[in-house]
């Protein structure tokens, strides 16, 4: 086992929040979940300000798209027009099916887009595979 992965999660729904933590906790890997509510508490976070001057740099960040103060398409641009912020995987976890936040997600350089499962074990079942891919199989960029 080497280092626990770092994980940003950008999710302002409670229940959404206790899943991805309860999925993470019953994970085979040693993560560390860190959990930011909105879009400015997010790019705070990442740009160490603040509050947030001790945060790690995460080693992917699973962000949601509405979000209160600044909206995920938004923390998506300033992500990855940034950098060294640019490198870290990017996955869109969030309810909206829109073909247009989709596309646009993409075009913004999302790594991946996945539509949260209203359905409690369906929504597990995808939290352990982003586990699974994100963090066994996809080679994470290191922190320079």
């Amino acid at each position: 086992m080497g280092m626990p992965v770092e994980i940003l999660l950008v999710e302002d729904n409670e229940g959404d929040i206790r899943l991805t933590t309860e999925a993470f906790k019953e994970g085979k890997i040693s993560n560390r979940l860190y959990v930011v509510r909105d879009g400015v508490e997010a790019l705070e976070f990442l740009n160490r300000k603040g509050s947030y001057a001790q945060a790690i740099r995460p080693d992917i960040i699973l962000l949601d798209l509405n979000l209160p103060r600044k909206d995920g398409r938004e923390v998506l641009t300033d992500i990855k027009n940034h950098a060294q912020l640019k490198r870290i995987p990017v996955v869109i976890l969030t309810t909206s099916k829109a073909e247009q936040d989709i596309l646009r997600a993409y075009d913004l350089h999302a790594n991946c887009y996945i539509t949260k499962p209203v359905d409690l074990e369906e929504f597990l079942t995808v939290v352990r595979t982003i586990e699974e891919f994100w963090l066994t199989i996809v080679k994470l960029p290191g922190d320079e």
